[in-house]
């Protein structure tokens, strides 16, 4: 599922968890710390999260996200 294919939009509650944090300025030690996971999982979701908002990058996927009313 990802914006290219038309499908409504469908993050995870993790997903949203690290694009919050992200959208927040925070980096992916932080947020590893924050959720209690470590920063290559961290890494794995933002790549899930670009994926699914057809973005390439941090900047991209906030701005997405905000575009696509997932976070404020």
């Amino acid at each position: 599922m990802s914006i290219d294919d038309g499908e409504p939009i469908s993050l995870t509650e993790r997903e949203l968890e690290v694009l919050h944090l992200i959208a927040a300025e925070k980096i992916d030690k932080e947020i590893a710390l924050r959720l209690g996971i470590c920063e290559r999982t961290v890494r794995y979701h933002l790549e899930n999260i670009n994926k699914k908002l057809g973005t390439m990058s941090r900047v991209g996927a906030v701005a997405q996200a905000v575009r696509l009313n997932l976070i404020p």
